[in-house]
């Protein structure tokens, strides 16, 4: 509150349990159109806005300053504040990312498949997953760990043990998985062996080759995956056989399949590649890895 009546108190100070008010007299030093000179009686000097002041004051002018705290006013403040920090705690401080859980979902010889759960990380964001082996992160980030939950690591060696865990790192801090183990599969084991069919020439070849697969242990599929380790067909062409192109899958014979059985060890694809590869290493369609 402002006035410009020169018969008020010099200072007044004031208390309840809600307010508490003081009110100092000024002069006028100088009136300019933003700012204010004000003279204290013990001849403190302030600047003061001056469309705070009352109407018609000018150089010489005595006014008297009020300034008000409102305690009330103040408490309102603090109990919307804390309110605020225990929303906030309550939503991000007491629900944390989950720890990932990773597990090994197939094996062969030499490759292996990761699988995780969905990732459970509350309000936090994701900023990348990475898969280690023995301690080393394998190539990029994962893409989209959302929708992508597997990988698969290739070119390992025959019999060997490994370990894994994926390292997700999220707005709220870095977490690593339980550490998995695993064995590759040696050369007699064929239980890895997944595989999927293109164009037979008949009907009754095609039940010939699954009796075998049941026969070794292994799996059989209707369409191409990321398990799929052979596809068995007699001509090219189909959607199985692109696919597989596409994944760089070995394409072979039944014959080769006839051959796993009768020696009961997994056998080289390369001599039963469908399309077998020119003289001059340059091959029909992408070049496909050996097992």
């Amino acid at each position: 509150m402002m006035t410009a009546n020169p018969e008020d108190t010099h200072t007044t100070v004031t208390g309840s349990a809600s307010k508490q008010n003081s009110s100092i007299r000024f002069t006028v030093g100088k009136v300019d159109a933003g700012m204010t000179i004000l003279l204290t009686e013990d001849h403190h000097l302030i600047e003061f806005p001056s469309l705070l002041l009352p109407k018609g004051v000018a150089a010489g002018s005595v006014v008297n300053i009020s300034v008000n705290r409102d305690l009330d006013e103040e408490s309102h403040r603090r109990d919307e504040f804390w309110a605020l920090q225990d929303e906030i705690l309550d939503q991000f401080g007491k629900n944390p990312p989950k720890t990932p859980s990773l597990r090994v979902k197939s094996l062969t010889q030499s490759t292996c498949i990761l699988e995780w759960d969905p990732l459970v990380l509350n309000q936090a964001s994701l900023r990348s997953l990475d898969v280690y082996k023995n301690g080393v992160r394998q190539g990029h980030s994962i893409a989209n760990p959302f929708h992508i939950r597997q990988y698969k690591l290739q070119g390992l060696e025959i019999d060997h043990e490994y370990s894994f865990y994926i390292e997700i790192k999220t707005s709220a801090g870095t977490l690593r998985s339980n550490e998995v183990k695993a064995r590759t599969h040696t050369l007699e084991n064929l239980t890895g062996a997944n595989i999927c069919f293109g164009a037979f020439e008949s009907d009754t070849a095609l039940e010939e080759c699954k009796k075998l697969i049941v026969e070794i242990g292994g799996t059989w599929t209707e369409e191409v995956g990321i398990e799929t380790t052979h596809l068995l067909c007699h001509v090219q062409g189909g959607y199985n056989y692109e696919a597989a192109l596409q994944q760089s899958i070995p394409i072979v014979k039944p014959e080769w399949l006839k051959a796993c059985v009768e020696h009961k060890k997994l056998q080289a694809a390369l001599p039963y590649y469908l399309v077998q590869p020119s003289s001059n290493g340059i091959s029909s369609h992408p070049e496909t890895p050996q097992d």
